[in-house]
Formats: C-alpha cells, structure tokens, sequence
C-alpha cells in the first residue's frame, strides 16, 4: 500500500461522499479513531466535529489528555460526558457478547443520534479496521464499531450513515498512514486499547468498583511496561476472589492477570518473555492496591487465547 495515495484517495472520497453536509466522529486517542479524526478534518475542516464520549470506561486522565492533544494539532475535540449512561447500560451484565452489545447500544442509539441531532449531520466517521470485521464476521468476537457487516442498516436503525475509510487495513496500515498523516509517534505508535474500553478487561459485570481496580492496575502495568517494545499490554480484573494475608489476617482478595504480547495486526501473538525482576516489581505494585491480593502473568498465545479476555 502507498500511504500518501491511500489519503488522497479517502480524502476525496470523503468528500465527494459528504458533500456540503456536516459529518462527526468519536476520538478514543487511539491510533484508528486518531487517523480518522485527522483524515475527517483534511477533507471536511469546520463540517467535521469531532468529540470524546467519556463513557467511564477509559484509563485515569484519557478526556482530557486527548482533547488538549489535539487542541495542540488545531482540532477542536468536545468532551461528551456520557458516563452514567454507559455505567446504567452495563449494569449486572456478565456474558461477553452481552456487554459489548449493551456499550454498541449505547453508543449508536443513544449517544451518537442526540450528537447526530445536535449537529444536525448526516454522517459518522469511525475507525473499523479489517481486523474488527473479520473477527465479527467470523464470530471469534463482536466488535463494537461493526453494524453493516452483521447486517444493521445505520440509516434505518439510527438516522445516519457511517463512514469507515480504515476498513480494508490492519493495524501495520494503519499506522503507516498515521505516519504519512504526520501524527506524533505518541499516537501513531501507542498500543491497541480495545473499543469496549476498561469493559474489556473486567471479567464479570462492570462496576465502578471493578473499574477503579483495573484501571489502577492498567496504569502501573503501562508505566512498568512503557519501554519494553511489546504490541501490547494490559491488566485484566477476574470474576474471582483468592484467599490472602493481609497485616496479618486473612483476606479475599482480587486477582488480577497482566498481559504482554508480540504482534503485528493481532491476528496472532506470541508472549513477551518479560525479565523475572520485572514481573515481581509489577506483581509487588498491584498486590499493594488494596483490594487486590493476586497476581499472575498470561503465557497464553493467540491463538487459542484472543488479546482482550472479554
């Protein structure tokens, strides 16, 4: 793939396709939601409006670094606070499908069609990439960002048509264009976060109890971690509890798994052979969150374990 004539060619069509209409997109600050937020503003400027759903699903501090991230780039980016919808919507749901169906809702049904009729657009950008339709469609795992493939007409089922200039590429593309986009390897660089968000990486039901323990734990995995070269790691909080000691007395305690993986489009991934001083240091850090009194690191490959666990 040439990636200048790759934007060349969704620029145009980008705008061939919106017209004098106005179009949104939702930034995560991930690198897909990054290019298109991007590719959206070269071809559209002010007909593109860009917002951040904090949906309190993200890592400590996410809203506001991305929007002055970008603020930084000359893109005006308006924080969404969508939490408690998102918070009710997963409310005592366990099953995998059943969660990320419940965020697809809330996302597309809810938030983006009051952003539609506020904007008065007629069309939503989003980051889908190969990789999210072949594991749908194949039914490894649901994608959140998947709605015509599986055969949801946005137009009928929301009042927008969706926009995805990303989908013929894997995450190596993407990255590639984000480079040619002139992205700060902080963004064109950074590692996969999963749609579904923290959500992915709560075994169980989604509480804010749940999220303030894993996100914790995401924060110390990502700090330890941040100069090891892996694709990708995480922390992910079981459905469990594991009997401990604690100041000298008996506890139950969380569990939580951390996960450090090789890759280069995540189709599959081998694990990263981290040094054992490290995984000590990273199992010391967590097990000090109160709460928390399990540790263990994943040495599962994919296949037969996908990257997320939910």
């Amino acid at each position: 793939m040439d990636s200048k004539v790759f934007v060349n060619e969704q620029i145009e069509e980008i705008r061939k396709t919106v017209g004098k209409g106005i179009a949104i997109n939702a930034l995560s600050g991930g690198v897909d939601s990054s290019v298109v937020t991007l590719l959206g503003h070269r071809a559209l400027g002010a007909q593109m409006k860009t917002f951040f759903v904090d949906n309190a699903l993200m890592r400590a501090g996410e809203p506001q670094r991305i929007v002055q991230l970008f603020a930084s780039l000359g893109i005006p980016v308006q924080n969404v606070n969508a939490r408690q919808e998102f918070l009710a919507a997963l409310k005592g749901i366990s099953d995998p499908e059943k969660k990320r169906q419940a965020i697809t809702d809330t996302f597309y049904a809810k938030v983006f069609v009051r952003l539609v009729r506020e904007t008065k657009a007629h069309f939503l950008m989003h980051g889908t990439i190969l990789t999210d339709i072949e594991e749908t469609v194949a039914g490894i795992k649901r994608q959140h960002n998947i709605l015509s493939q599986i055969g949801i007409k946005p137009e009928e089922a929301y009042g927008y048509a969706v926009l995805e200039p990303l989908k013929t590429l894997r995450k190596d593309g993407v990255r590639a264009v984000a480079a040619e986009l002139g992205l700060p390897s902080e963004i064109a660089r950074r590692m996969p976060f999963p749609g579904p968000a923290l959500a992915a990486r709560i075994v169980g039901d989604v509480t804010e109890e749940k999220l303030d323990l894993v996100r914790r734990a995401t924060a110390i995995v990502e700090e330890e971690l941040a100069d090891c070269g892996a694709f990708q790691y995480l922390a992910v909080l079981l459905n469990d509890y594991a009997t401990g000691i604690r100041n000298n007395k008996r506890e139950f305690g969380r569990i939580i798994v951390v996960r450090c993986i090789e890759s280069t489009d995540a189709r599959t991934a081998t694990v990263t052979r981290l040094p054992w001083e490290k995984l000590e240091k990273i199992c010391r850090r967590i097990t000090d969150i109160p709460g928390v009194n399990r540790c263990l690191y994943d040495l599962t490959p994919k296949p037969p374990a996908t990257v997320e666990y939910v």
